[in-house]
C-alpha cells in the first residue's frame, strides 16, 4: 500500500471513530525518554517534522461594531501555519477586547510550543493535550493551533473534516447575520443591506434603545431575529418583561442576557422566558457546563474560547447529553475560522458564523464557507477546503 494511501485510511479511522493511532507511531503510548515533555511521541529518523509560523494580522471592519459593553473598527488576530511533508494547514487566533488577549500574548504563548517532537500529526489528541498543558489560559492561539491541525490532517487524508467527522452538509443550518448597536439611520442602512440575503438575523441589544433598535429593523424586514444583550441587562424583572416583549415581536431567541455574576437571576428567566436563553460569556469550555446546567437553555460554542474544534464537538456531545440546544458562534475572524465551525455546524440549531463576512473584503485571507441564500455552505477540498487568496 502506498504511503498516501496509508495515510488516508489510517487517518479516517483515527478521526472518524476517535481513535488515536495511525500505525506510524501509537499515539496511546508516548515516548517520554526521548524528550522533556510526557507528551513527546517523536521515535527520530527521517520522519517529517510539524514547522510551525505565525504572525499578527489585523482585522478591518466594514462597519464601525458597537455592542453593549465597547465599541470597535478593527480587531487584532493573529494567523497560523502548520507545515508538514508538503502540506500546509492553517489557522487563527481572533482577540475582540473582552477576552483580554493581545496579539504580544498569543505569539507569546506560541514561542513555547514545539511540535516537532510529534512524528505524527493524526495524533491529534495527545498534540492539544500537550498544547493545553502549556497555560491555564491562551484559548485563541491553542484555538488557532487546533483548526491548523485538523486542516492539515484532513488534507493529509485528501477530506474534507465534514465528511471525515461524517456530518451531511445538506443539514448546515442558516446563519445569523449580525446589526450592531447603532443609529437608526445606520440601522436602517445596515438592515436593507442584509435583508434579502439572509433568513435570519442578529441583534445587539443590552443599551436604552432596545425598543428602538428593533422597532426600527421593523421598518424593513419582518425576519426572525435573534438577540444578544452582551451581559447589558442587569435586572431580572426588566429583562423578563423586554424578553416578552421581544416575543411578540418575532425574537426567536435570547443569548447572554445578564452578567456572569448573576447566575440565579439568569436561571429565574430562562424558567419563564417564551424563547430559549443562551449562554455565550458564561461559558468558555467544557468544564464550565456542570456550572450553568439548569441556568441556560442552551450554549454557544465559539472556538476561540474552548480552544478549538477538539473541545467543540466533545461540547457538543455533553451539551446534548444533559439535553440543551447547542449554538455555534464566532468572533470577529478571516474565513480559516468561521469556516473551521462551519464544518460541525450541521450538529447545531443555531448558528452564528458571520465573522468574515463583518470584515472588509481585501481583509479576508481565505475564500471558505460561504452564505448561500441564508444558508452555510461548505466547500469540498480537503481539510477546511480554504482557498489561499
Amino acid at each position: 500500500m502506498q504511503r498516501r494511501d496509508f495515510l488516508k485510511t489510517a487517518g479516517v479511522a483515527a478521526l472518524g471513530t476517535g481513535l488515536v493511532s495511525t500505525g506510524l507511531v501509537s499515539c496511546s503510548t508516548p515516548k517520554i525518554d526521548k524528550g522533556p515533555h510526557p507528551y513527546n511521541i517523536n521515535t527520530g529518523g527521517d520522519r517529517p517534522k510539524m514547522k510551525l509560523t505565525y504572525f499578527p494580522y489585523e482585522l478591518r471592519l466594514a462597519h464601525t461594531f458597537t455592542v453593549s459593553s465597547y465599541t470597535r473598527t478593527t480587531t487584532p488576530d493573529v494567523q497560523v501555519e502548520i507545515e508538514y511533508d508538503g502540506f500546509t494547514g492553517y489557522g487563527e487566533a481572533s482577540m475582540p477586547p473582552y477576552l483580554g488577549h493581545t496579539v504580544e500574548s498569543v505569539c507569546n504563548f506560541l514561542a513555547k510550543v514545539n511540535l516537532e517532537q510529534f512524528a505524527d500529526p493524526f495524533c491529534i489528541e495527545d498534540i492539544l493535550a500537550y498544547v493545553d498543558s502549556l497555560s491555564d489560559g491562551d484559548a485563541p492561539a491553542k484555538a488557532a493551533i487546533d483548526i491548523a491541525l485538523h486542516d492539515l490532517v484532513g488534507k493529509l487524508i485528501g477530506l474534507p473534516l465534514y465528511k471525515i467527522w461524517g456530518y451531511n452538509k445538506e443539514k448546515t443550518p442558516n446563519t445569523t447575520f449580525t446589526i450592531g448597536i447603532d443609529t437608526p439611520d445606520v440601522v436602517r442602512e445596515k438592515t436593507k443591506e442584509c435583508a434579502d440575503k439572509f433568513k435570519i438575523l442578529k441583534v445587539k441589544v443590552g443599551l436604552e434603545n432596545d425598543v428602538e433598535m428593533i422597532n426600527t429593523i421593523r421598518e424593513i424586514t419582518q425576519l426572525p431575529l435573534a438577540v444578544d444583550a452582551n451581559q447589558g441587562w442587569k435586572d431580572k424583572y426588566k429583562a423578563i418583561d423586554e424578553i416578552n416583549w421581544l416575543a411578540e415581536n418575532g425574537i426567536v431567541m435570547v443569548e447572554q442576557p445578564m452578567p456572569i455574576t448573576q447566575l440565579d437571576d439568569i436561571a429565574w428567566l430562562t424558567e419563564r422566558s417564551p424563547v430559549p436563553i443562551f449562554a455565550d460569556e458564561s461559558i468558555q469550555r467544557l468544564k464550565d457546563i456542570p456550572a450553568i446546567k439548569g441556568a441556560f437553555s442552551g450554549i454557544n460554542i465559539k472556538l476561540m474560547k474552548c480552544t478549538g474544534l477538539l473541545e467543540a464537538r466533545k461540547m457538543i456531545t455533553y451539551g446534548r447529553a444533559e439535553g440543551m440546544k447547542i449554538m455555534v458562534g464566532c468572533m470577529t475572524e478571516t474565513s480559516c475560522a468561521t469556516t473551521a465551525a462551519a464544518h460541525f455546524s450541521p450538529a447545531v440549531d443555531f448558528c452564528d458564523l458571520d465573522g468574515n463576512l463583518l470584515i472588509a473584503k481585501d481583509a479576508d485571507r481565505f475564500k471558505g464557507m460561504t452564505v448561500v441564500d441564508g444558508k452555510v455552505t461548505l466547500p469540498d477540498g480537503p481539510g477546511l477546503g480554504l482557498i489561499k487568496l
